[in-house]
């Protein structure tokens, strides 16, 4: 137990002391980053080649992926509509109109083709297959600390987050009907509760998740959990367009931890630079809620 939680905890927290201005390093770690989750994705995929009665698996991952993502997607999107209503967020609408969201859906379907491509390859009778487990855990290793680099390069101080009322409200609202959602999904599926919760606090933060979730639970929940957080990605981005006009809140809320970083480009440009901070604080807490919540529950023993 508590393993998982240090080589969890430990490399985030030593990349969080670390802090980097040089523009051109931090470009050189988001390139990293971005390699490092193609090659986890193609040893998952490589993974999910091996396991016996595939046939069979590949249909308790889409029937696992389907139940959490309509519980907990679900969830946020009721959640979010009736905090829109109620409350709405009144701002000028300064946005643009959208060009790129075909564009966005393309880069985010780029990391099935990785996953495909180690699936494919998981049939060739490769010697290094047998040393994934470890490759994982190095690599993993490696991409928290990055990514606590990464998060403490943004400049955001505590006071900024503490001071956003309007990205630590969706964030709130997110986190607990997710957390409903997950506790749902796990009664329908029949998962202890610690599970069900598991696997919906990736908040959309599909390569890590697939990492910690594969390293508890093996690599079909893993699956499920990484393809539950890829489609929250695909959906935000093709609802965005439609939502931010008259529900800001609700077209926000549903990026989860990708409203920091891969979906705020169609976030600005539909409600203009008033949506940037709070885009950016809701990403950076639920992305530094996400290893840690994930984690207490694979390994918390509750």
């Amino acid at each position: 137990m508590y393993y998982g939680i240090l080589i969890a905890f430990v490399p985030l927290c030593l990349g969080y002391l670390i802090k980097i201005k040089d523009q051109k390093w931090l470009a050189k770690i988001n390139q990293i980053l971005g390699y490092m989750v193609y090659f986890i994705l193609f040893i998952m995929g490589a993974e999910l080649a091996q396991l016996d009665n595939l046939i069979t698996n590949l249909q308790h991952i889409l029937l696992y992926t389907a139940v959490v993502f309509v519980c907990t997607f679900g969830g946020n999107f009721l959640a979010l509509i009736l905090f829109d209503l109620f409350l709405p967020w009144k701002t000028a609408n300064t946005g643009s109109s959208f060009e790129s969201r075909f564009k966005l859906i393309f880069e985010s379907l780029k990391v099935f083709i990785a996953l495909i491509l180690g699936f494919i390859a998981g049939f060739l009778p490769l010697f290094f297959w047998q040393y994934t487990g470890s490759i994982i855990q190095i690599v993993l290793v490696l991409l928290l600390l990055l990514i606590g680099i990464q998060l403490r390069s943004n400049n955001i101080s505590f006071k900024q987050i503490l001071l956003n009322k309007i990205g630590l409200t969706t964030s709130l609202v997110v986190v607990i009907s997710t957390f409903l959602g997950g506790i749902l999904a796990a009664f329908i599926l029949d998962f202890p509760t610690r599970v069900g919760l598991a696997m919906s606090s990736g908040f959309g933060w599909y390569s890590l998740s697939l990492v910690l979730m594969t390293e508890a639970h093996g690599p079909i929940i893993g699956s499920a959990t990484f393809l539950n957080d890829i489609l929250r990605e695909l959906c935000a981005i093709i609802l965005i367009p439609t939502l931010i006009r008259r529900y800001k809140l609700t077209a926000l809320g549903l990026c989860g931890a990708t409203s920091m970083d891969f979906t705020l480009p169609m976030l600005q440009k539909g409600a203009g630079i008033t949506i940037v901070p709070p885009a950016i604080v809701q990403g950076f807490v639920l992305t530094l809620l996400m290893p840690i919540l994930m984690t207490l529950f694979n390994y918390g023993g509750f």
